[in-house]
This record gives structure tokens, sequence and C-alpha cells, in this order.
């Protein structure tokens, strides 16, 4: 039936009943019908005046624009409340206003509020019914072809998938019960279901009753718990479902109801942090924001929360043109409030820079473009520092010159202690932001963070590319780790150090425990339904030129402070030693000429307590074969 018509329909059906409820209510507190002659006038005064208050109530309540067949315990907390208002109205019109005004004995003052409890069952069995009788009818179309599942977590979203799976049996699962660890919950009953047990019991209640599958329903917990399910599940050769992760949520390109299987994302997940939404919003909102390397994984993920936050106008800065396009396109459709400038450009070009800062004026810049790859870096040093260094250079002196009030550099974790070239690299550019915070006074700050998850070119999307080509996968060392982030994690925490930020602080960000990257490789085989061994091969390789088994999070002379966010430390730089800026501009100049013997020199120099090889150099630039071929094999950088 046609909405309008539906809610016609309801108005008419309501004014009849609501002339035939006071007789009714009236008849409940009198013996018999005979008694109805004395009331009469009353009775037609109160009837008259409850219906219109009634109306009233209801109408602007809302109750005449609602599509019933969807209602909820929010329609019905909406009709107890337009109900219970209509009611007071009537009694106080009805006694203060007729009573006195009109001969004859007056209602008894218990017909009010008979007359509110017949009319709150009027309206909630006629609303609610057309919902009732659709879940009804479904219940008895799909019994006995649903397949029972548990639902891990007994929380809000566990009670959510408990509520959309029993509501639409055209998906074809019946939640049998909750499965939590909560000791407190156990034996109580959420949304019809009994929390039946904890993790351990689950593979003793799926042959109970008959389950072949699990809804992993967390959002919240950690990839350690997710492991501990999923390896239960496996070993009870059940099928594990997730739901998705909170910053998944949170970035809203997914929702809480989509199932999913388990990914590795979900084995790394970690607790979910709290940022200051309000603090970061101030650096933002309203305002012009530049992000370079916006085409990538981090720069296109600060470009979609800084939108999300109330930025003006974002501009995409970028080399590359064909990640611009697709990231450009892609915020559009997400975010068609904000405006968006595609820019390509290259951040070694000193004037293109300033010419571009002094377009837009941009308030903040996040600089997250640079080269990454270890080795190739240690292979070509001087695109290194051209790109790393003077790029960074380049983009700090527009800033300072064009008025930016807050800067910000994507920097890694590999710049501690470096002993290879693109770390050093990274180093030498937080020194750079850290010199122009002291000479312009601004809270131009760096963020050091580890490997993100599945971004562009990192070991996780190599490991998945080598196993669908059935391995071997590679890995440089049985001991090698890692410590890993998810992207909107990883920004979430470099929107929040920026707010913090006061001048020419380091921060780092709290990446949890190391993954071992052996331990990975087997979880992504065993994830894609394979063994390891059996189907796919795990081969080592060596470690890389300037690749360590660690990475570290603070270097050996720095000092580390908390800060007031337990996942972000502070590291403070003191003031840089006489000649700085003339090593780096050296640095600079050995690039230029592509002397890369000298960039190694230099940089080996830059490199606080070593990191060069016997000869003063950092790094070789050639592998353990003595060739200078890239190898193919699982890069670790991450981002």
């Amino acid at each position: 039936m046609n909405l309008r018509l539906s809610n016609r329909v309801y108005v008419a059906s309501d004014f009849l009943a609501w002339a035939l409820l006071p007789v009714v209510a009236l008849l409940l507190r009198l013996d018999g019908w005979s008694s109805l002659e004395t009331y009469r006038g009353h009775l037609v005064a109160f009837a008259a005046i409850a219906a219109g208050c009634k109306f009233v109530a209801l109408w602007y309540g809302g109750l005449y624009q609602r599509y019933w067949r969807y209602a909820s315990l929010d329609e019905l907390l909406l009709i107890t409340g337009a109900v219970l208002a209509a009611a007071i109205g009537t009694a106080i019109l009805y006694f203060v206003a007729v009573v006195p005004a009109l001969p004859g004995l007056r209602l008894p003052r218990s017909v009010p509020v008979l007359d509110g409890i017949l009319t709150l069952l009027y309206v909630g069995g006629t609303r609610l019914a057309p919902r009732l009788v659709e879940h009804f009818g479904l219940k008895l179309q799909g019994r006995g072809l649903c397949e029972p599942v548990l639902i891990v977590g007994a929380g809000s979203a566990g009670t959510m998938i408990a509520r959309e799976l029993r509501a639409n049996p055209q998906l074809k699962l019946e939640p049998v019960g909750f499965i939590d660890d909560n000791a407190a919950k156990r034996g109580i009953t959420i949304q019809g279901l009994r929390v039946i047990g904890a993790r351990e019991d689950i593979p003793r209640l799926a042959r109970l009753y008959s389950v072949h599958k699990v809804i992993i329903a967390m959002p919240k917990v950690p990839g350690s718990v997710i492991r501990d399910i999923r390896d239960i599940c496996d070993r009870a050769k059940l099928q594990a479902k997730i739901i998705p992760g909170v910053f998944e949520i949170i970035s809203g390109r997914v929702n809480v109801s989509q199932l999913r299987d388990v990914q590795i994302e979900d084995l790394l997940r970690r607790k979910p942090v709290q940022t200051d939404q309000r603090a970061v919003a101030e650096l933002v909102a309203g305002s012009t924001v530049l992000v370079t390397g916006a085409g990538g994984s981090i720069g296109i993920e600060i470009c979609r929360q800084a939108a999300r936050l109330g930025a003006r106008e974002l501009i995409l800065l970028g080399h590359g043109e064909n990640s611009i396009f697709e990231a450009y396109h892609d915020l559009l459709v997400e975010y068609p409030g904000t405006r968006f400038v595609p820019v390509i450009a290259d951040i070694r070009d000193g004037g293109r820079m300033q010419r571009i800062f002094g377009t837009y004026r941009p308030s903040a810049v996040f600089h997250a473009a640079a080269h990454k790859h270890v080795p190739l870096m240690e292979l070509y040093p001087e695109e290194a520092v051209a790109n790393n260094v003077l790029g960074t250079l380049n983009v700090v002196a527009a800033a300072e010159q064009h008025g930016t009030t807050h800067f910000v550099l994507v920097s890694t974790d590999k710049a501690v202690n470096p002993g290879n070239v693109m770390g050093a690299t990274k180093l030498v550019a937080e020194r750079v932001v850290h010199e122009a915070a002291l000479r312009t006074d601004r809270p131009y700050v760096s963020v050091r963070f580890g490997n993100v998850l599945a971004s562009r070119g990192s070991v996780i999307p190599l490991f998945q590319k080598q196993i669908a080509a059935g391995g071997p996968v590679t890995v440089t060392h049985p001991n090698i780790c890692r410590y890993f982030m998810t992207i909107p994690e990883a920004v979430q925490l470099v929107l929040q150090a920026a707010a913090l930020g006061k001048g020419g602080e380091t921060f780092v960000l709290d990446m949890g425990e190391a993954v071992g990257i052996l331990q990975l490789a087997k979880d992504l085989i065993h994830l894609s339904g394979l063994e390891v061994d059996r189907d796919i091969k795990i081969i080592f390789t060596g470690l890389r030129p300037g690749e360590k088994l660690a990475e570290e999070l603070f270097g050996h002379d720095e000092e580390v402070e908390r800060t007031p966010h337990d996942k972000i430390f502070v590291v403070r730089n003191g003031k840089p030693g006489p000649g700085a800026e003339a090593s780096i501009r050296e640095l600079i100049e050995a690039a230029r000429t592509s002397d890369g013997l000298r960039v190694r020199h230099l940089l080996a120099e830059a490199v606080p307590g070593g990191g060069a090889d016997g000869n003063g150099r950092l790094g070789t630039g050639r592998h353990a074969d003595g060739s200078q071929r890239p190898v193919a094999e699982g890069r670790v950088a991450g981002r």
C-alpha cells in the first residue's frame, strides 16, 4: 500500500476508534450499559477533546509519517510518549475547562487513565501488527531451512547481528546462542538468545547444536583474541565469519552488519585508541589542507579523515597522475561537500612548490610523499636524497614562505639508528622540519611509525600475490620482525600528534608488539585455505642490504617523553649543531651530481653512532652475491 494512503487510513481508523474508546473506558469503570445515559454530555465532550489531543500528539510526534513495516523499539517509545502527552492534555482540558462549565454528572477520574491505556494498546497494536505479521510469516516460511550459527560476543555488535539474522530469515542463518567470556553474562537472555558458554566451549556447543558456522561479533577486541577464536574454530572444523573492525566501521566504508571471512588485519588488530577528535577538528575544520603523496595509502587516508573532520578544501599533491586521478575521484564520491583540488607536481621542483603554496596558501600540510623501498634506495641513494631530503626542504620552505601554520612530516621507524639509505634520508628530513620549527616558532613536527597493513608495495600484498601464484613465499630471515598498524589507525594518530605539536617535536606512535614476518606468512597461507609446506613452500632468501632483523622506535641518543595521549610519545631533539644546514646542502649537491659514493659518506656522517660500513659509507648498494639487481622478495618497509 502507498505510504501516504496507508497513513490516511490510519487517521480515519484512529478517529473512529477514539470515538469508541472513551465509551469502553467508562463501561470498564461502571457496572453496565444502563449507567451510560447519565454521563452522555460529559462523555461526548471528553471524547471530542480526547480525539483532538490524540490527533495533535500523534501528528507532531511524526506517527503519521512512518513506514510501520519496519517498526522497532524506537517507534514503540515514540507511541508511548505521544499517547502519554495526549492523555495528560485531555485530562487537564476536561477537568479544568469542561467540568466547571458543563452541567451534569462528571466522568470518574479513572476514565482518562483507562482511555489512555486503551489508546496505547490500540495505537501500538495497529502500528506494530504489520511488522509482527511479516516477521512470523517469514519465520514460518523459512523454518527448517536456516543454518544454525553461534555468535561470539554478546555485546552491542553481537545483539545487532542476532536481531538482523532473526528479522531476516531469507539470510538462511538462525542464531542458536551467544558465546561470551564474561562470566557475569552466562545464562542471561539477550534478544531472545541465551549466553550459553565461553570460547573454549565452542567445539562442544557446535556439536550439540549441529553448528558449522561461527560469527565473531567483537569489533573492538585485539587481534590475539580473534586469532585464538579462529584457531578454536579451525580445530573444530568450523567456518568462522567476522564483522569489520572498529576502524573499518569508523572510516564509513563498511558497516557493522557486513560479514566476511577472517583476514590478516583481524589477527593483527589492536584495541581501538581514543583520540581527542575536537582538538584534531580544530586543526583542519574549515581550512585548506595540502597533502603530498596524496595518491598513496597514507596520503589518501589523511585526505579522508581530514574531509570527515570538516576541511573546507583539500589539495591532493602527487607526482603520479594515475594515483592522484583515482584518489581524486574516490574522494569526490565519498565526500561531495568538500572541495578537492588535484595537483600533479614534483616536490623536487622548489619553484613549483612555491607557486602552488602561493596559489592555495594551505594552513596545514601533511607531507607523506617519499621514496620508501629500502632495497631500491640502496641502489639509487642520489634519488633517495633528491626526493626525501630535497623534496622535504622544498615543501617546508614553501610552507614557511606562505604562512602555513601546521606542518607534519610522515616519517618512519627506519629513521631510528638507520643502517640504510632510505632510513638515513628520512632522519635528515626530520632534522629539516625540526630546524624550520626553530626558525619559525610554528608547530612543525614529524611523526614516526612502522609498517601499515595492506599499503601499496608492502609485504602483505606481495605475500598474497605469491600465494595466488602457487608459491613459494619468500621471507628474508626466519627471525625478522616488524611493527604493524592499520592505515586508519596510523592516520588517526598522525592527526592527533599534529594537534599535540608545539614545534620541533618528533612524535613516535606506540606500535604495540612486533610481529614475526614468518608467522605472518604462515597466517596468510592458512587464511587462503592452504597448508604450509604441503600446498605452499616458504623459502628464506637472506637479509638484503641495509635491512635489520628488527626495527626500533627510539634512537640511542634520543630523550623520550610521554604525551597526554598514551599511544603517542615525543622525542625531544636538541638544537642543530653548527654547519647542519651546510651539510644538508652539501648532501643535496652530491645527489644533484649523481655522486652516489659521496652521498653515502655524507649520510654516514649524518647518522648518530655509526650506521656506516668500514669505509665510512652508509650501506654498499650491493646484495650478498655482489650484484646490484633489486631482489623481488618480501619488502617490509610498509608505506
